[in-house]
């Protein structure tokens, strides 16, 4: 993989860390989507890979899930938690990150997932979510290329 697309994934690790000061240790990170492009279990050039080595790296616990992707994905990265659906993955997790966009994910049940995760934390690298309907649902909602909002 490029440098520049790797060090591009990394700076999306640090978005994911910074409603926490930077600091993942102890943090667990629900990410939903693994696979390169939705439709596919194709794992080559997957953004999850460097995303999820770099929340590692930086000592958060990862789980995730993905529609179809999740046979490839544990091939590619064994050692972390995969789950049969969003809102297992998404239960009891400081923090969610959306890294492809399934269909699916477009249609969780907003205020199911702010009920289950530990913070109502989530990061959406696709820009899947309006920023307002989420903050007005009581998230901190960060998404890319647009501005941060805060529940409030």
């Amino acid at each position: 993989m490029n440098s520049v697309n790797d060090t591009r994934k990394r700076a999306m690790a640090r978005k994911v860390a910074a409603p926490f000061g930077g600091n993942l240790r102890g943090k667990t990170v629900a990410v939903l989507g693994l696979t390169f492009k939705p439709n596919t279990d194709d794992m080559r050039e997957a953004p999850s890979i460097p995303l999820i080595t770099a929340l590692r790296d930086m000592g958060a616990t990862v789980r995730a899930f993905d529609p179809v992707g999740m046979e490839q994905a544990r091939i590619e990265m064994p050692d972390i938690e995969y789950h049969e659906n969003a809102y297992s993955c998404a239960e009891g997790a400081d923090a969610l990150v959306i890294v492809t966009e399934w269909e699916q994910f477009r249609a969780l049940d907003l205020d199911r997932l702010k009920q289950d995760m530990a913070a109502p934390v989530v990061i959406d690298l696709r820009n899947i979510y309006s920023p307002d309907d989420l903050t007005s649902r009581g998230f901190l909602y960060q998404s890319v290329g647009r501005q941060a909002k805060a529940a409030g």
